[in-house]
């Protein structure tokens, strides 16, 4: 668990060949808008998001490991030129972890508010978005 937090918190667009350290060949990964078989595969996705914004910034609030697997509470920073007025969004999320025998994640899956990352940053649909949401908790 430690070394996975540690890459995270260092990846950027010129060292995506560090997740060969904490992910199998076979990796599966999920997220709200993703689901990635295969390292390749999400090395190409981490290439392709780099390509856009500057590099994430995690902030670990919690973790907890358990025998094969971890649990990560997380916050990210980024920047997007297009999203929020090029301003940094903060998303609060979490991932789930399965590690296989050798200590590498066989299995992540994140969980974060897409509408927050995204669509509540594009000057329409934000509006759109939080309009609906004030709806709902009212």
């Amino acid at each position: 668990m430690e070394k996975f937090l540690d890459v995270y918190q260092s990846l950027n667009s010129n060292n995506l060949d560090r997740l060969q350290d904490i992910y199998t060949q076979n990796i599966r990964f999920v997220d709200p808008a993703h689901e990635i078989f295969g390292l390749e595969g999400l090395t190409r996705y981490f290439a392709k998001l780099y390509e856009n914004i500057d590099p994430a910034q995690f902030r670990f609030v919690h973790h907890l490991g358990s025998g094969s697997e971890g649990y990560v509470q997380w916050e990210m920073a980024f920047s997007h030129p297009r999203l929020g007025n090029g301003g940094i969004i903060r998303v609060p999320g979490a991932s789930y972890l399965q590690f296989d025998g050798s200590g590498k994640a066989c299995f992540h899956r994140d969980y974060f508010d897409l509408g927050a990352m995204l669509y509540e940053q594009i000057a329409f649909l934000g509006r759109i978005v939080t309009y609906v949401k004030k709806r709902l908790g009212s």
